[in-house]
């Protein structure tokens, strides 16, 4: 029997819906003459009194299930922007470049065109600080806080040897995260969340994987080679933007000592918070603790 209905189908337009009432709408951005299409969630009416805050995604979901949560608070402070990084949601190119510089230089570009002009806040979640760190290196004059949440900026392909991470290998990164099985996608949770969810039936763990991981498999298995293969601490710029590092204590995914080794990097201005009986997946995990401590940083 043909199948008539779907769970995660449903979530996604139900977060649509929520995104639609906070006071976002959805565009979409073309670049390099068409060969880039960045979708984005901007403020149907930005207020100039508010300061602009750029939240970035990480793998997984489109960036509505990341950012569902605690967003209505956060439309009251700032003008909000949430794009979808390239290859997920509705975001796309046709060009090679895999690298989290590439998709800082999508992302800025798409805020110059939405007509962000001056100075932003960003917000980066694991992948999506990658880009939010790059982005604060590449635009220093463009962005004045910097939040990285959960984010190894700093980790080396050699970690994985020296048994710091979970993942032994970047094929083993890849299939993990880019779960292809239910047993995978339960193995991701398992080192995503301090307290996974249990007895997810198989059926809503496919439709999962039917709806959010089918798409771009291949794209997001280089983005994720691209970011490990031959990376380097010693090659990590320093920003210069305040910055605070929010880190679950129980991360499995990106160890704490990744948020201790960058607040180290950073020095006297940047301020680490750890998230107690958190894993990886703060956004879903504390989401009243992360947006709490974001509100203080970004807000005053």
């Amino acid at each position: 029997m043909a199948k008539c209905f779907s769970f995660t189908a449903s979530r996604d337009r139900c977060f649509r819906y929520s995104f639609s009432r906070t006071g976002l709408k959805s565009t979409t951005i073309n670049l390099h003459d068409g060969a880039t299409v960045i979708h984005f969630w901007i403020p149907k009416t930005p207020k100039p009194s508010k300061p602009n805050l750029l939240l970035i995604h990480g793998f997984g979901a489109n960036a509505m299930w990341q950012y569902n949560d605690f967003l209505s608070p956060l439309v009251s402070k700032f003008n909000v922007y949430i794009p979808d990084l390239l290859f997920f949601g509705e975001s796309h190119t046709t060009r090679p470049e895999r690298t989290e510089h590439f998709q800082a230089e999508c992302l800025m570009a798409a805020m110059e065109a939405v007509g962000v002009t001056g100075k932003m806040n960003v917000m980066g979640l694991s992948y999506g600080g990658f880009v939010g760190y790059s982005m604060a290196s590449k635009f220093p004059e463009k962005v004045e806080k910097v939040v990285i949440a959960g984010s190894g900026v700093c980790v080396e392909e050699s970690d994985m040897e020296k048994g710091l991470l979970t993942v032994k290998s970047i094929d083993d990164a890849s299939s993990i995260l880019l779960a292809q099985t239910p047993e995978k996608l339960r193995e991701l949770m398992k080192v995503a969340f301090f307290k996974p969810p249990v007895n997810v039936p198989s059926c809503f763990l496919s439709d999962f994987i039917d709806v959010m991981n089918t798409e771009y498999v291949q794209e997001r298995r280089e983005l994720i080679e691209t970011l490990y293969k031959g990376r380097k601490f010693s090659n990590l710029p320093k920003i210069i933007q305040p910055t605070m590092i929010i880190w679950g204590e129980h991360d499995r995914i990106f160890p704490l000592e990744l948020g201790e080794r960058l607040k180290g990097h950073l020095g006297e201005d940047a301020k680490l918070v750890i998230l107690k009986n958190a894993g990886h997946a703060i956004n879903a995990e504390k989401p009243k603790e992360l947006y709490k401590n974001m509100k203080s940083f970004l807000y005053n």
